[in-house]
């Protein structure tokens, strides 16, 4: 049987001399994919102030978290749908489509005016683009990992398909490199109101050349073969999730592998920036550069651990890596506080803050209308503690307390009931109250913000790099062990919709979910216990139910 558009006997399908080049342009497309992706994730700080501004602080950056997952919520339905048209039309086509979708849409947020201007227009707009972000994204990875798993050479796939691994790391520290070289060029005032648009609008010109790259690409040899052999499947939708043997392999590599994975990934990358920015309240360039450093670093890993599953198998290093990272992130976290803010840490350690309240008092400080206006004794004290960064332990009052925070032994300062005052009261109250809880926190040794000159920069970069080493360890053999899964005729749908559930649900929401946890514990690192969790039940599935694929014949 030949294939007519090759004009070759499908037994002579082998893997050219130029698919090296064609794997190289793949993995390009697919780091400025993700370069569009992560900008928000980089800028969500200042996303808040341009698009959630009209709700309270906390609530304003738990909503800007929560659009940025919402690119991953929507991540498995864009697998679902690109993922059923790349097992139909061929994973080149498809790669176009999501290309389009994606840069498209980053262009526009660039564009896009801020809530001050249109109103609830805005974040509505926003959140839009992110849904668009994410489905594009969605079809995008399954189809670039097949198709390179598809040209490797036998015994080679992991090695072959860790250049795509590598590229979500790349995409971060792209857009890592272009906000910092936009914030020194047009300084950090400038930055805020205007400048953040920039790498937004450059996406426009990536988006260009990633096309370019595209339209030079070949269709995949496995992909052809199966073509050229009738062997296709015309409803891999119900193929691949309506047949309960291959809807187990799906679940399977959800729980057993992707789950586990996405947590670590996003806990090394995202959740590490998150932590320094916003709770050790380092300055943001700082962060950017350290965080740089430490993927540059780690980045050779992602082939290290891709070469090295081809040899050991993909089910023991991604294990292994999430097992590791579980371990270890509490003590790797109380070290980069100890870095990153060695002020705040001495101040945690010599005057620990407690709020006593009565329960009743308290309330969860998360609004979805953005009016509420938390005015209890204990929700004034808790949300300025959040804000700062201030860990604290909640101690039980009698009924009817009035809340109070006692900084070690040397203060004691009584919150208010704002409940039962008129809004220019309680206004002028809270302003009085911020004041002097915030002079008593500073009299205490705790630091408004993180002084730069006292950042312990190569033990920050250290952590980071171990983080980000733990993520090439479970990155880096992934797209080879979900291929590896699954039959060609469905395998660009199949792999995609775990890899997307893990990632986009699992990953995305991390952030979201781990600073609420902080936020209504107190505790800043309470929210690691998310990850933790996540990885060890993905190393008990792991374990018992993933079947070792490394030798497994793709055509088969």
């Amino acid at each position: 049987m030949t294939d007519s558009a090759i004009g070759a006997p499908v037994d002579e399908y082998v893997v050219g001399k130029n698919d090296k080049l064609v794997i190289l342009a793949s993995s390009v497309g697919t780091v400025i994919e993700w370069y569009d992706f992560y900008l928000y994730g980089s800028l969500a700080a200042i996303i808040t102030v341009q698009f959630f501004s009209g709700v309270n602080e906390t609530t304003g950056y738990i909503f800007a978290l929560m659009a940025f997952a919402a690119g991953f919520a929507v991540r498995p339905f864009g697998a679902v749908v690109f993922g059923r048209l790349g097992d139909l039309w061929g994973r080149k086509n498809t790669f176009l489509v999501t290309m389009l979708l994606m840069g498209l849409s980053t262009f526009v947020v660039g564009l896009l005016p801020p809530y001050a201007a249109i109103g609830i227009a805005a974040p509505i707009i926003l959140v839009l683009m992110r849904l668009i972000q994410g489905l594009a994204l969605g079809g995008e990875y399954g189809g670039a990992a097949t198709y390179v798993a598809e040209h490797a050479p036998h015994g080679k796939r992991g090695f072959y398909t860790s250049f795509i691994q590598i590229t979500a790391t790349a995409g971060l520290v792209l857009s890592l490199v272009v906000i910092l070289g936009v914030r020194v060029s047009v300084g950090e005032e400038a930055f805020a109101e205007w400048g953040w648009r920039i790498p937004f609008l450059v996406s426009i010109l990536l988006l260009g050349v990633s096309l370019w790259i595209r339209l030079k690409l070949s269709e995949s040899p496995s992909f052809k073969r199966m073509k050229a052999e009738g062997k296709g499947s015309k409803t891999p939708l119900k193929d691949s999730f309506g047949k309960w043997p291959n809807l187990k392999l799906v679940l399977i590599a959800l729980l057993g592998l992707t789950a586990g994975q996405a947590v670590i990934w996003y806990t090394g990358q995202f959740y590490a920036l998150f932590f320094l920015e916003r709770v050790m309240k380092l300055d943001a360039t700082l962060v950017y550069v350290m965080l740089t450093i430490a993927l540059v670093a780690a980045s050779p890993f992602f082939i290290f651990w891709g070469w090295l599953s081809d040899k050991v198998g993909r089910k023991p290093v991604i294990l292994a890596g999430c097992l590791i990272a579980a371990l270890t992130y509490f003590p790797l976290f109380n070290a980069l506080t100890q870095a990153a803010n060695p002020r705040l840490a001495a101040a945690a350690a010599s005057a620990p803050v407690v709020v006593y309240a009565d329960p009743a008092d308290c309330n969860v400080q998360f609004d979805p209308i953005g009016k509420t206006v938390f005015n209890h004794s204990c929700d004034l004290a808790k949300s300025y503690l959040a804000k700062a960064g201030v860990t604290y332990t909640n101690v039980e009052a009698p009924a009817g307390t009035v809340a109070q925070v006692r900084i070690g032994d040397q203060a004691v300062v009584q919150s208010f009931r704002g409940d039962a005052m008129a809004p220019a009261d309680f206004a002028a109250e809270k302003k009085a109250w911020d004041k002097q809880l915030g002079e008593a926190l500073t009299a205490a040794g705790y630091p408004a913000k993180a002084d730069s000159d006292l950042v312990n920069k190569p033990m920050v970069v250290l952590i980071l790099f171990i983080l980000g080493f733990y993520v090439t360890m479970v990155y880096g053999p992934i797209a080879a062990a979900l291929v590896e899964m699954f039959p060609t005729n469905i395998r660009y749908t199949s792999m995609s919709l775990p890899y997307h559930i893990g990632n986009g649900w699992f990953g995305g929401f991390l952030p979201t979910t781990a600073f609420a946890i902080v936020a209504a514990t107190g505790n800043i690192y309470s929210g690691l216990w998310y990850p933790i969790i996540v990885a060890l039940g993905t190393v008990v599935l792991g374990f018992l139910l993933v079947k070792e694929g490394k030798d497994v014949d793709l055509n088969a």
